[in-house]
C-alpha cells in the first residue's frame, strides 16, 4: 500500500512539472523583464536600449558607452524566464580623442 502511494505521488510530481515546463512565457511578458532588468542595472543603464522579443528571441540594438556595458545587457536579458536567445547588436561608441 505504501509502495502504491509513493509511486502514485512521484506520478503526479512528474506530470505536474512537465506542465509547468510547458507554459510558455509571452514576448511581451520577456520584453517587460528585460526592460525592468536592464533599465534598474548601474551597469547596463539600458533605457537606452531598444529591445525586440519575437517567439522568446531577443534583439538588443542602441549605442552603447563600453563594451562592458553591452555585455551586461546581454547576459541580463538571458536571465530573464523565457529567453531562448539573445542576439546582441548593440553598438559601442568608439572613443573619440
Amino acid at each position: 500500500m505504501l509502495r502504491r502511494l509513493a509511486l502514485f505521488t512521484v506520478l503526479i510530481l512528474f506530470t505536474a512539472a512537465g506542465f509547468a515546463a510547458d507554459k510558455s512565457v509571452s514576448d511581451d511578458k520577456i520584453w517587460d523583464q528585460v526592460n525592468i532588468k536592464l533599465t534598474g542595472d548601474a551597469i547596463a543603464k539600458g533605457g537606452v536600449f531598444k529591445v525586440e522579443v519575437h517567439n522568446g528571441v531577443v534583439t538588443l540594438t542602441g549605442p552603447a558607452e563600453t563594451e562592458r556595458q553591452k555585455d551586461r545587457a546581454g547576459k541580463l536579458a538571458k536571465k530573464v524566464n523565457g529567453v531562448k536567445q539573445v542576439i546582441n547588436n548593440i553598438t559601442v561608441a568608439k572613443a573619440t580623442k
